[in-house]
C-alpha cells in the first residue's frame, strides 16, 4: 500500500509509492555524451575565463590566471546575477522589483578534464570544501548579500552544461524560500521541544540504523525519512553547528572522507547517475543558531516532476528510504 510521510522540518508530505518499488538496476541512466573539443576550464585556457578570485596549488611566484593550479574559482562568464551596481528596490503597484545584484562563481575542482568529483583523491577533494568556506567568508563582507548558495550539478540531466568537474556558488540579496522554510520549521520545533530537530534526527537514526548509510568521527550520511527522490541523502555534522564557514580543516577533512564514500556508494548502486548537491547553511550575518544545523543534500535525478507534483507540492517516490539505504550500505568499496 502507498504511504504518506511528513517531513519533520518542512511539514511537506511525500508519497512513498511502494507498488512502484524498484531496484537500482531498474533505473535507466543514459550514458554521458562526451562532447570533447575546447574546454575553457582546462589548464592553458585560463585567459578564456574571467580573472580568478581564488586559486590553490601554484608554486610561489607563479602569476594569477596561469597554469600550475590545483583548484580555481572564477566568476561565471554568463552570470545569473552581477556584482556591479546597487539593488535599487522599488515598487510598481502591488509588485516589487530590484536589480539583479549578486555574485555567481564557478569552482573548478580539478585541472584534469576527465576527473569525476566522486573519485577525486582526498587531498584534491578537500580543496573544494576549503574553497566553499573561503568564498563564503569573503562574500559575507558585502552588505548587499544575505546568503550564499553553493551547489553542484553532475550530469546533463542534472543541469551540468560543461563536462569538466565544477561546482557553483551564487551570493544572493534575498533569502531562498527553501532556507526560509527550513529556518522557520526548525525554529518552531525548537520552541516546542527546546531541541534542534536535526540533532534529534541524527540521534534517532544512529540508534535505529535503518536509514544510516555511513558515518565517521564527525559526520553521518542518512536517507531522510521523507525523501523527494530515490537515493536522496543528507550529510550532516554530528556535533551541532549552524554555519558551514566555521568548520576547521580537521572537520573538512572528515567531511571530505564521508562525501567521497557517499558518492562512491551512490555510483556503485547506479553508475553515472546524475545528481545535484546543495549546501544548506545559516544566513550570512546571523549569530549561531541553536535550532538550525548546516548540512548537504544530495538529490539524484531519477524521477520526473509532472502535473501532480506541480499542482500539489507533493513528491512521489517509488522507493522507501529504508530500501535505498540498504542498497547503499551493501556496496563494497575498494
Amino acid at each position: 500500500m502507498p504511504e504518506l510521510r511528513k517531513d519533520p522540518i518542512l511539514g511537506r508530505w511525500i508519497i512513498i509509492a511502494r507498488e512502484r518499488s524498484k531496484r537500482p538496476t531498474d533505473f535507466v541512466v543514459a550514458s554521458p555524451d562526451t562532447v570533447g573539443g575546447f574546454c575553457p576550464l582546462c589548464p592553458e585556457h585560463e585567459r578564456t575565463t574571467p580573472d580568478e578570485v581564488l586559486a590553490y596549488g601554484r608554486n610561489p611566484g607563479q602569476p594569477a590566471n596561469s597554469p600550475g593550479w590545483k583548484l580555481r574559482v572564477v566568476p561565471n562568464k554568463y552570470p545569473a546575477l552581477v556584482i556591479e551596481g546597487e539593488l535599487d528596490k522599488e515598487g510598481e503597484g502591488l509588485y516589487d522589483r530590484m536589480n539583479g545584484i549578486g555574485a555567481h562563481e564557478v569552482v573548478i575542482e580539478s585541472p584534469n578534464h576527465s576527473d569525476r568529483f566522486a573519485f577525486l583523491p582526498p587531498e584534491q577533494m578537500i580543496l573544494t570544501f576549503q574553497a566553499f568556506r573561503e568564498r563564503i567568508h569573503d562574500l559575507s563582507q558585502d552588505p548587499r548579500f544575505l546568503y550564499v548558495m553553493i551547489f553542484k550539478n553532475f550530469g546533463k540531466d542534472a543541469g551540468a552544461s560543461l563536462e569538466h568537474s565544477h561546482s557553483q556558488l551564487v551570493a544572493l540579496p534575498i533569502m531562498p524560500r527553501m532556507l526560509e522554510a527550513e529556518l522557520k520549521g526548525s525554529l518552531e520545533y525548537f520552541k516546542y521541544k527546546d531541541r534542534c530537530v536535526f540533532c534529534d534526527i541524527i540521534r534517532q537514526e544512529m540508534q535505529q540504523k535503518i536509514r544510516l548509510v555511513c558515518e565517521n568521527d564527525k559526520f553521518v550520511t542518512l536517507t531522510p525519512f521523507a525523501p523527494r527522490t530515490p537515493f536522496e541523502m543528507w550529510i550532516m555534522p554530528k556535533k551541532h553547528s549552524s554555519a558551514y564557514r566555521e568548520q576547521d580543516d580537521a572537520s573538512l577533512a572528515s567531511l571530505t572522507n564521508i562525501f567521497s564514500e557517499t558518492l562512491r556508494r551512490l555510483d556503485g548502486c547506479i553508475p553515472g547517475v546524475p545528481y545535484n548537491f546543495v549546501l544548506h547553511t545559516q544566513p550570512l550575518r546571523e549569530k549561531p543558531q541553536e535550532h538550525f544545523h548546516w548540512h548537504f543534500e544530495i538529490v539524484p535525478k531519477l524521477t520526473s516532476i509532472a502535473g501532480f507534483e506541480w499542482g500539489t507540492g507533493f513528491y512521489i517516490n517509488p522507493m522507501p528510504p529504508e530500501d535505498t539505504c540498504q542498497y547503499l550500505r551493501d556496496i563494497v568499496l575498494d
